[in-house]
């Protein structure tokens, strides 16, 4: 091979994709886990999510926020370094933040500690919500059950951990986030990336409107997907008891830069409900 060529190899970038090519989903954990170990979390956003900030800040019509004699909980599966752990406890939620992989819980309890020194994430409401950050299966019980988490949570966040399924897994995703919403819950859901080509592989892998309204619509159930691996249009709405209704869906004014191409916001957010 001639020098420049071996070069030009040698500098390709590093991604996710080649990362998790070929590997089976039992081993994603150690995968993930690997990334942290390695200090190379390019998801990693540095800062809570503007859009989710901006929703409960003009939006609170859409929730039951929590008061001072109302305590709410709510859940981030994926959650890293737990930006928006801290977030959520600081308008009032007791927040709980999980992840697959040991090293990121570490992460996000020593950002935590530093947010807590640096006077981050003051609280906007009258009571602070209590932090807390776990190892575990979001598609199990273990961990929420030994660190006495609620069974049902008032308002779940997904973002990034959506794409960051393959989509053989997203009907499970689907039925479990249908399972721990609470009755008058909401889910809330940065979309990202809303406009990748569902052909090319993931993680990430494409997460546009339609996919979460196709699988949200009808919980644990496959969903119909064109010759090139995209979830199909025009997929009937809710019509199954528990399937979950949208009650918002617009694009931010704000997002994180990984959102956002040429000065205009590609991520979608949207909120649900039972």
């Amino acid at each position: 091979m001639p020098l420049g060529a071996m070069a030009e190899q040698a500098e390709e970038p590093r991604t996710l994709t080649a990362h998790f090519q070929d590997v089976p989903v039992p081993e994603y954990k150690s995968r993930w886990n690997a990334c942290w170990e390695e200090e190379w979390t390019p998801w990693d956003r540095g800062g809570y999510s503007p859009a989710l900030f901006d929703l409960l800040s003009e939006k609170p019509e859409l929730f039951s926020l929590p008061s001072p004699d109302v305590r709410k909980s709510a859940l981030i599966p994926g959650c890293g370094r737990g930006h928006d752990v801290l977030l959520l406890s600081s308008f009032g939620f007791d927040a709980y933040g999980m992840d697959i992989s040991p090293r990121a819980t570490a992460e996000a309890r020593k950002h935590a500690e530093e947010a807590t020194t640096q006077g981050l994430y003051e609280p906007r409401t009258a009571r602070r919500g209590a932090t807390t950050l776990l190892t575990g299966d979001f598609f199990k019980d273990e961990a929420l059950v030994a660190a006495g988490a609620p069974t049902k949570f008032d308002l779940i966040f997904d973002y990034t951990f959506f794409c960051a399924l393959p989509p053989s897994v997203r009907p499970a995703w689907a039925r479990r986030t249908a399972d721990l919403l609470a009755p008058d819950g909401r889910l809330v859901c940065l979309e990202f990336p809303s406009e990748k080509d569902p052909a090319e592989p993931g993680p990430p892998w494409a997460a546009p409107p339609h996919a979460y309204m196709a699988y949200l619509s009808a919980p644990g159930e496959a969903v119909a997907t064109d010759e090139r691996g995209g979830v199909l249009r025009g997929q009937p709405g809710p019509s199954r008891d528990d399937g979950l209704k949208r009650l918002l869906h617009v694009k931010p004014r704000r997002t994180h830069d990984a959102g956002a191409k040429d000065g205009g916001v590609q991520d979608c957010i949207s909120v649900w409900s039972h």
